[in-house]
C-alpha cells in the first residue's frame, strides 16, 4: 500500500506530489505552475488538502522554483554564445 505522502509526477511538469494532492489540483482547476503558485497561500482552503499536506505541496514549489530559474538563465546564456 502506498504512503499517503509518496510522489508521482502529473500535469504540472517537474513537480512531484502526492497522488490525492493531484486529485484535489485537478478538481480546483490548477493546472500550471502559475496557476498553483498564486493559490499556495490558500491550499488548506482545498477540500482534501490538509495542513501537512499544504506543506508538501509548498515544499514541491520551493525546490521547483531555483531549477526554473537555472534554466531560464541558461537560455540567455545560450543565445549569446551561438
Amino acid at each position: 500500500m502506498p504512503h499517503i505522502y509518496d510522489t508521482c509526477a502529473g500535469p504540472i511538469e517537474g513537480l512531484y506530489l502526492p497522488p490525492i494532492a493531484w486529485e484535489v489540483l485537478r478538481r480546483e482547476n490548477i493546472q500550471t505552475m502559475d496557476q498553483l503558485r498564486a493559490n499556495a497561500d490558500r491550499l488548506e482552503q482545498f477540500d482534501g488538502i490538509s495542513d501537512r499536506m499544504a506543506q508538501v505541496i509548498r515544499l514541491a514549489l520551493a525546490y521547483v522554483a531555483p531549477f526554473e530559474e537555472q534554466t531560464s538563465s541558461r537560455k540567455h546564456f545560450d543565445a549569446w554564445s551561438a
